[in-house]
């Protein structure tokens, strides 16, 4: 469940109750298909997206993502796509390239109107510095994401 030995995300963690985060959960609990976190709390399932800085010691500087990581990178897009989708009510679409390396792009498409454009490099190093943070810069995106397609909504519905 946690790539790490300690946990840093606590049951009351009040991030936890967040839209995003009850987003981030049901796109990790999708991806979960041989159940192996039926049983685990959400603080569980979130904590290995926080990369303190003692977390981030353990990660080699150079390496390649394991599959885990790469479906937390997987359903954070998703995550976000869905968030843009609820707020706009327009489908958003992820997609995800990545290198066996750890080196990619994520975009988000709204029709043919592109509102996020990401390049991806470490990305077994992908995490945030707190459950709090992970959700802000969520908010920040969904926001800029939102205020682009109501700027080209005709591009957006194409």
């Amino acid at each position: 469940m946690n790539d790490f030995m300690e946990m840093v995300v606590t049951p009351d963690d009040p991030s936890l109750a967040t839209p995003f985060a009850t987003e981030m959960l049901r796109q990790m609990r999708a991806v979960d298909s041989y159940g192996t976190w039926d049983n685990a709390g959400d603080h569980e399932i979130l904590d290995p997206f926080v990369m303190t800085k003692e977390r981030k010691r353990e990660v080699p500087v150079i390496g390649d993502p394991d599959e885990l990581v790469l479906a937390r990178v997987k359903a954070w897009y998703n995550a976000l796509s869905a968030s843009i989708e609820a707020e706009t009510g327009l489908m958003a679409v992820p997609m995800v390239n990545l290198t066996h390396e750890g080196f990619g792009r994520a975009i988000i498409a709204v029709g043919r109107l592109i509102v996020v454009d990401r390049n991806l490099r470490d990305v077994h190093r992908f995490g945030f510095k707190s459950l709090d943070a992970m959700c802000e810069e969520a908010t920040k995106i969904v926001a800029k994401a939102v205020a682009l397609i109501e700027e080209h909504r005709d591009v957006a519905k194409l």
